[in-house]
């Protein structure tokens, strides 16, 4: 039987929840539907978010002949059958998700493709596409950024569903899938396929039962990272070496693991240690060159080394406050005396003057006055 999500998922724009920044009157990808605008774009956003249904949506509405892969279990070998294959007239549009998954070579091999518009290529990652697609590639693409659903968006997701269930329940379901659409849709399903009624109570237990093991797919995917984090910004160097395993054993992408740790190193050890960031950076690069599975060693050396470190997210938080000023304040003048005095009028108009090298004075601007950061 058809999976309930795939039988309530929106076969046309105005069926379509979320993404109203994408997808609202006049913004792109709605334009470009509306004007049947052929390009190649890729789609970056967590999952469950609508992905695959806006590449579905857009390929009908251009009247393209879409063909669907995952870079996970495809190869070269999918893409020249698609080539080969006769499209009557018709635009071949290739959507490639987890594209993330395609090496190099892979990336390289599908680039002329899609530079002589044979193919229209619609990639979807969860991972920052600057890192995880090859700049050739990706300068033939633009970039829409999706985000998570809100609740009032989940919530008319699950009217869709039909599928009766209390306030509470139904609450607690919208903040387990976390705005994850697709989550959310197949835990309700199963449980109702479980226990009939659905109540918190039943929900956990499937919950529970579904999520035993690391997805592959991609639906426990945030779960196993962000306990592998906090265990280590914790110092809890047991469990991050097991949530390290999970992840291994069900092939995560290494690159992925050795760049949250590159990211925590600084986030969250910081000036405590900052080898930290030297030995976080290494891994990275012994992943890139030596790749599954003997670099799981060195993913397990830095996973013990970060566990272990003394903890100081002094300089993440003095970002994050010297960040909400400069969105509070906005571009507020700079002093005049911090200035680079270039010509003989900007010297006139008193830029550069009085400053001194290594002087007490305070360098921010006067609305910003003895404010302290670190």
């Amino acid at each position: 039987m058809e999976p309930l999500a795939s039988r309530i998922r929106p076969k046309t724009l105005s069926e379509f929840v979320g993404q109203s920044h994408l997808v609202g009157s006049g913004k792109p990808l709605h334009k470009a539907i509306q004007e049947k605008h052929l390009f190649s774009f890729v789609l970056w956003g967590p999952p469950g978010v609508g992905k695959t249904t806006l590449a579905r949506i857009y390929a009908q509405n251009v009247e393209g002949v879409l063909y669907e892969l995952s870079a996970v279990s495809a190869g070269k070998a999918d893409i020249k059958q698609i080539l080969e294959e006769g499209a009557f007239g018709q635009q071949k549009i290739l959507f490639l998700d987890e594209i993330h998954r395609f090496n190099k070579g892979q990336q390289d091999f599908l680039l002329p493709f899609v530079e002589r518009g044979e193919l229209v290529l619609i990639g979807a990652t969860t991972e920052n596409p600057s890192f995880e697609i090859i700049p050739a590639l990706l300068s033939r693409c633009r970039v829409f950024t999706l985000k998570s659903l809100n609740e009032e968006e989940m919530e008319q997701i699950l009217d869709r569903t039909e599928l009766k269930m209390d306030k509470e329940s139904r609450q607690w379901l919208i903040r387990m899938a976390d705005g994850d659409a697709r989550q959310a849709i197949t835990v309700l399903e199963n449980t109702q396929n479980l226990y009939k009624e659905i109540t918190i109570e039943s929900l956990k237990n499937t919950v529970q039962s579904k999520f035993l093991r690391y997805d592959k797919k991609g639906e426990e995917h945030y779960n196993i990272i962000s306990a592998f984090i906090k265990s280590m910004r914790a110092s809890k160097p047991d469990a991050s070496m097991y949530y390290l395993a999970r992840m291994i054993d069900s092939g995560e992408d290494p690159k992925f693991i050795a760049r949250r740790m590159v990211l925590f190193a600084s986030e969250d050890i910081g000036l405590a240690n900052p080898n930290a960031l030297l030995l976080a950076n290494a891994t990275f690069r012994a992943v890139e060159t030596i790749g599954y599975p003997e670099c799981a060693i060195n993913l397990a050396q830095c996973v013990a080394y970060l566990a272990n470190c003394k903890k100081d997210r002094s300089s993440y938080n003095a970002l994050r406050s010297a960040q909400a000023d400069v969105e509070k304040f906005g571009a507020l003048p700079v002093p005049l005396k911090l200035r680079n005095p270039t010509t003989n009028l900007m010297k006139d108009l008193g830029y550069g003057k009085d400053y001194q090298m290594y002087d007490d004075a305070d360098y921010l601007p006067d609305e910003l006055k003895g404010k302290k950061y670190l």
